[in-house]
């Protein structure tokens, strides 16, 4: 469990905002140690994260990681964002205020 903070107004006082489920991953792979949390009880994805981590570390292979898996990932994410703002934006409603007389 770990302790979500929030601020009042985003910017003022801290408080405690409540718990949540973290798991914790680590993986040693040959003499490297790849170590992952995730939010929530998915071990799974905790497992992968810490082996990803791990084969990042490997300075021979980083490149070769970056380009074929995560910067693939890194542009589908933005494409799903892009989508997600554009579907958002289409139902953006505009409010404004008419001034009857003047004051």
């Amino acid at each position: 469990m770990v302790m979500l903070r929030g601020r009042v107004g985003g910017t003022g006082d801290a408080f405690n905002l409540g718990e949540a489920s973290l798991t914790r991953c680590a993986v040693r792979l040959g003499g490297t140690l790849g170590v992952g949390y995730v939010l929530g009880r998915d071990r799974r994805k905790a497992e992968l994260v810490a082996l990803f981590d791990a084969l990042l570390q490997d300075e021979q292979r980083h490149p070769a990681w970056m380009r074929e898996v995560v910067e693939p990932l890194r542009e589908r994410q933005q494409r799903e964002r892009g989508a997600a703002s554009r579907a958002a934006a289409s139902s953006r409603v505009d409010f404004f205020t008419m001034v009857r007389g003047e004051a």
